[in-house]
């Protein structure tokens, strides 16, 4: 389910226009939701997700909709700061304290007095910093290193982090009491997998944006490409999406993308997030099969339906063609495991042998007809509805695979495989 912007409260709106939020799949808008909602109130906030979700935005959303927001922001990549400096960083140093440490220095708890620090990757925190940025929350104190004189900071704290914080407390790497500090209310970023349609949405938009920094002309996506866009996983979410688009963009400049160049660059053998009966042959080539069963089966469904309502005029009309001679049986088709269900209805033929003359007129009509079923396999079918469509269409195949709802590639590679003349 997606939203539409009229569907959206101004201050979502307005979040997402001024932070650059792109997207309205349900779990994406409940997090901008939340993370206004808590904005006006001085609570600590944790923001989890996996990596690369876009986990920066809210606490950005956060101080901006907050009474700190004329004061500083600051952000922290935890995990991107050695073990014997972040003290250093965080609460500042005294000149003399340890090598190097040439002078006094302001820490990041002091510089953003009044405003608000964003810690990412916080679960990276050595224990003995978070002991120190436990004081910090409880009671607003801190020590530079070096010196013996406590100091007092005002500042709210957003973290985030990828990590399943649970577990890191089960295991000792991360303090309980700290992490029930941190969380007074939790953000959950949903991956981009989650996201639905919102992955075409920000492909276009990352597509476009790399045009117009690079003065490049800008390519677009088909139906299949966006539809191989969404079969895939993305383990690395948003960041992954715009480094595989921006590397389309700048070697497939100006063309129109379809499913297999976007293939081409996905990692080989990666895994499919809809998943696909076990076969040898790629996503791309499963996707474009499964649309040409779709499309045939619509096109025999209304060729059956007419023939059934032609028969039934018939059978009223005559006495003597028996009104059982046709009788539609429904196969199932299942879908990958998606568990979307097709019907293919088709006629089994009947046999010429009737009653003799003066027999038993009491009976049925199925006792009256003998029904054969003559087995006809998929691809006989396949065959013989793309040779109709071929010849509706005079030979033409761009217009015998429109009819038929599937690409012009896959036209060819199937009438080379079943050796149709045209």
């Amino acid at each position: 389910m997606q939203l539409n912007l009229q569907e959206l409260p101004a201050e979502i709106v307005q979040a997402k226009q001024r932070y650059g939020i792109v997207g309205n799949a349900p779990g994406l808008i409940a997090a901008v939701s939340r993370a206004i909602q808590v904005a006006p109130i001085d609570l600590s906030v944790l923001v989890t997700g996996e990596s690369g979700t876009g986990k920066e935005f809210f606490p950005k959303i956060i101080h901006g909709f907050s009474s700190r927001k004329h004061s500083k922001y600051i952000a922290v990549n935890c995990g991107a700061i050695p073990e014997g400096t972040i003290d250093s960083e965080l609460f500042g140093h005294e000149k003399g304290s340890f090598t190097g440490a040439i002078s006094s220095r302001k820490g990041y708890f002091e510089e953003a007095d009044g405003g608000t620090i964003f810690l990412d990757e916080v679960a990276e925190l050595p224990l003995t910093t978070q002991a120190r940025l436990l004081r910090v929350l409880e009671s607003g104190e801190f020590i530079k290193v070096g010196s013996s004189a406590v100091q007092r900071s005002n500042v709210r704290i957003v973290a985030a982090t990828n990590v399943d914080m649970a577990k890191a407390v089960a295991e000792g790497r991360f303090r309980e009491d700290l992490y029930y500090r941190l969380s007074t209310v939790s953000i959950q970023i949903p991956p981009l997998r989650d996201r639905g349609n919102d992955i075409a949405l920000l492909a276009r938009k990352f597509a476009s944006d790399f045009a117009e920094r690079y003065t490049m002309p800008a390519i677009s996506f088909d139906d299949s490409a966006r539809a191989a866009l969404l079969r895939y996983r993305w383990p690395g979410n948003v960041r992954q999406l715009k480094n595989v688009v921006e590397q389309i963009a700048l070697f497939e400049s100006g063309n129109t993308i379809d499913s297999e160049i976007v293939g081409t660059f996905l990692p080989a053998g990666s895994m499919n997030y809809t998943p696909v009966a076990p076969h040898t042959e790629s996503a791309h080539e499963y996707e474009s099969e499964r649309d040409a069963l779709f499309g045939m089966i619509l096109r025999l469904q209304h060729q059956i339906e007419a023939l059934n309502i032609r028969i039934d005029e018939l059978t009223s009309e005559s006495s003597s063609v028996p009104s059982g001679a046709f009788q539609p049986v429904e196969d199932v088709l299942p879908r990958g495991e998606e568990s979307s269900v097709r019907s293919i209805v088709r006629f089994q033929p009947f046999s010429s042998s009737f009653p003799p003359a003066g027999g038993n007129s009491s009976g049925s009509v199925n006792d009256m007809v003998t029904v054969q079923s003559s087995p006809v396999t998929l691809e006989d079918t396949e065959r013989d509805t793309i040779r109709r469509a071929l010849e509706r269409n005079g030979g033409k195949r761009k217009e015998a695979a429109r009819e038929l709802n599937i690409s012009e590639r896959t036209l060819y590679r199937k009438i080379k495989d079943y050796g149709i003349d045209l």
